[in-house]
């Protein structure tokens, strides 16, 4: 019943659940937050289960009405090594506690990641995981939830905790099956990227390449990357997202125009009307002037566009359909294992791509090198591909 939740808002009662908690095999997580007015993401609740069916086994963690509340007693437990820390599509919860606290829970375990590899399909999402492994349904009531706001109704903690509850039966299931099927170091190859600290940290002088261009003129892209930096100080230390300094496309607009002065700002399309006056728009004219100023050899670089044109392209096609045939032999999504560039890459002759290392290799990379060698052929019969030894 919502009555019996129990709701943590004291560092003493937080550590106490993690003092028990440190005695589980592993412990689920989920956390619900706002971004839309932030740079860095507002907590607003945690939400705990270890397993067990008492009340006290699966709790919320109130950051809100607990304000005073320390997270070191989680944090502490997040760095244990001998409980496993369960989380669906976990990089956002990750970016939280990292930025918050300074720590990545390890040893990790995504359920999305893992189901990937247990033929769930692409990127899929929880509901679908709770209603084909758990027999049970998600109440959407509470989704769209301002989680910020107090006090929580019966309905939203039911909800939260859910997210919590369920994984439990889901983490479970995947667990034994990939110790099943022999697939758990292949899950555990794909957590490392998650568990880096620089996948979390931007880098302001790197801002500029999370920005979608259409011209890679090295003049244009030193003035991109000026404005890139500025913008992503400017929000960080105001704690505002990127968008309410400007967004993208006004960006691409200043860094075509190059404006010398306010009055030239003034006639911008794309820019917000604070951005055109005050500090905002002095750090514009100054990022672009630097990047006008900047010497030829200290300008961007991207990476070389690889060149496609004496691509075998019946090649890379044959790739496509031993990537389909194998993906569905061993019941893994194909994008998991590799993408279309990677494919054409392959087809190119790039021999060091992700698809040709670790697990994939073992999947599917050593195939397609074959496959390239004129080692294998395909053979179609039916709706069926077999792969055959030439």
């Amino acid at each position: 019943m919502p009555s019996n939740i129990i709701t943590i808002t004291s560092t003493e009662d937080l550590a106490a659940y993690c003092e028990r908690a440190k005695n589980a095999p592993y412990i689920t997580v989920d956390t619900e937050f706002l971004r839309e007015r932030t740079y860095y993401a507002k907590l607003c609740l945690i939400q705990l289960a270890i397993p067990g069916d008492d009340r006290n086994d699966a709790v919320l963690v109130d950051p809100i009405v607990g304000s005073d509340m320390s997270l070191d007693p989680l944090y502490e437990l997040f760095r244990d090594p001998n409980v496993v820390k369960v989380f669906h599509a976990a990089r956002q919860d990750l970016e939280i506690f990292y930025v918050e606290g300074g720590v990545i829970p390890k040893p990790l375990f995504d359920t999305q990641v893992a189901a990937m590899v247990c033929d769930f399909g692409e990127q899929v999402g929880y509901e679908t995981l709770v209603r084909k492994i758990a027999k049970a349904s998600v109440d959407k009531s509470s989704r769209f939830t301002d989680w910020s706001r107090r006090p929580l109704s019966d309905a939203q903690k039911l909800y939260a905790l859910a997210d919590v509850t369920h994984l439990r039966d889901i983490y479970e299931y995947l667990s034994k099956r990939l110790e099943r099927t022999g697939r758990k170091a292949w899950v555990e190859e794909e957590m490392a990227v998650l568990t880096a600290p620089e996948t979390y940290v931007v880098d302001p002088d790197d801002a500029w390449r999370r920005v979608k261009v259409r011209s890679n003129a090295p003049k244009f892209l030193a003035i991109v990357r000026e404005l890139a930096k500025f913008r992503e100080i400017y929000a960080k230390e105001r704690n505002i997202p990127r968008s309410r300094v400007y967004k993208d496309d006004a960006l691409l607009e200043l860094a075509s125009t190059k404006p010398k002065d306010e009055r030239d700002l003034g006639k911008s399309r794309l820019l917000l009307r604070d951005a055109r006056k005050g500090p905002i728009a002095e750090g514009i004219l100054k990022a672009i002037a630097d990047g006008v100023a900047c010497p030829p050899e200290e300008m961007p670089k991207p990476p070389p566009a690889r060149d496609r044109s004496n691509m075998n392209s019946a090649l890379a096609d044959l790739l496509r359909v031993m990537l389909k045939a194998k993906a569905e032999e061993v019941g893994i999504a194909q994008k998991l294992i590799a993408t279309a560039s990677d494919l054409d890459d392959i087809a190119l002759g790039e021999r060091d791509g992700l698809a040709l290392r670790g697990w994939r290799a073992e999947v599917f990379g050593q195939y397609a090198l074959r496959l390239c060698d004129g080692e294998l052929a395909l053979s179609c019969t039916g709706t069926s591909v077999t792969i055959i030894e030439l």
